[in-house]
């Protein structure tokens, strides 16, 4: 979400002025659906407070995909910029508070903002580095056992073992929930070594 750059670029508070009421602020409980897998995302997800995640369904289990936390934004990029169905949900897994922002303005926001050179600069940097972070899970998700995955969630993300359920994490590096505590069990025995 583009509001996430916010503090970033305190140069361009103009816009950002401009185009925070044009938001809609939420309050949630967990477990409450932004967007459902199948149907097309017209809506970009500001994080202000609270834990979301993406799963999609696998043949009736849920795997999640990421986890999204306070000052960062997301949507199912795909869907939202080529109006197709969204791969994944969207869902609450804390009471948050978040802001959505409708395609429309958006796009009409990115397209003001193309004008900044600093801030495509910028952007581009941020897209980059938000990739490289997706391509190195997925490369660890074929080349690491889970073991290893868990101990990297461990020492990269420890947010996310202090503030997602159990049976989330394990979802999230593709273990059932008793091969999760067995993971545990052995690095508190230290069994496993970093």
């Amino acid at each position: 979400m583009i509001f996430q750059f916010q503090k970033q670029f305190p140069q361009l508070n103009a816009y950002w002025d401009r185009y925070l009421p044009l938001q809609k602020r939420l309050e949630i409980p967990a477990k409450t659906k932004l967007l459902e897998e199948g149907v097309v995302s017209h809506q970009a997800i500001y994080v202000e407070k609270g834990c979301l995640r993406t799963y999609f369904n696998n043949n009736g289990t849920e795997t999640t995909v990421q986890f999204f936390f306070e000052e960062e934004g997301l949507s199912s990029l795909d869907s939202f910029i080529n109006n197709l169905p969204s791969p994944y949900t969207i869902e609450t897994i804390e009471p948050s508070v978040v802001y959505l922002l409708s395609r429309k303005h958006v796009l009409q926001l990115m397209e003001e903002l193309t004008y900044e050179t600093d801030f495509l600069m910028m952007f581009m940097k941020i897209t980059a580095r938000r990739l490289t972070h997706y391509s190195g899970e997925f490369i660890s998700f074929i080349r690491d056992t889970p073991e290893e995955r868990y101990q990297r969630l461990l020492k990269e993300r420890p947010h996310i073992i202090q503030r997602v359920s159990q049976h989330y994490i394990a979802s999230y590096l593709g273990v059932s929930a008793v091969h999760l505590s067995r993971i545990k069990s052995k690095l508190a025995k230290g069994h496993l070594h970093f």
